[in-house]
């Protein structure tokens, strides 16, 4: 993974050449086709993924109902930042709806790097923290719509 593949990823875009390198080096791509599942819900967070070419759904399955799709990601997108907030496990799935190119970075090398390049750490957690609010919110209009349809039934 080079530098400016990175700079190309909304998350890393504006970041200093030697912040690029750094994230970098903690980068691999990895590729999945349609259909694949990247990660289930309740599977050990480990890695953080961002999409650069394809589209990922992402699904919560509450105890009590069928899955649904909270998200549907297409190049930028952010997922699976459970890992890189250092939870134990996703909070949702990640499935491939077309053949998908990642850059992928282990969570505890992103916690790591955090930790001894603090300006580089405060930057993309920073990002990471606005990718979730704006999902967060986009989740909670969904939600809302689907009870809204289940009391019209």
């Amino acid at each position: 993974m080079t530098e400016r593949d990175l700079a190309r990823v909304q998350l890393f875009r504006g970041l200093e050449p030697q912040q690029l390198s750094l994230i970098a080096r903690l980068s691999t791509q990895q590729s999945y086709r349609a259909g694949d599942v990247v990660f289930t819900q309740g599977q050990l967070a480990t890695h953080l993924y961002l999409l650069l070419r394809g589209k990922v759904a992402i699904r919560f399955k509450p105890e009590d109902g069928e899955a649904l799709t909270v998200a549907q990601l297409e190049s930028g997108g952010v997922f699976g930042w459970s890992a890189a907030l250092g939870h134990g496990q996703y909070t949702s799935g990640a499935f491939c709806l077309s053949d998908c190119d990642t850059v992928v970075i282990a969570g505890d090398a992103l916690r790591r790097l955090c930790e001894t390049h603090p300006e580089t750490g405060v930057l993309v957690l920073e990002r990471l923290a606005e990718v979730i609010a704006q999902r967060l919110e986009s989740t909670h209009d969904q939600v809302l719509g689907l009870l809204h349809q289940g009391m019209k039934r």
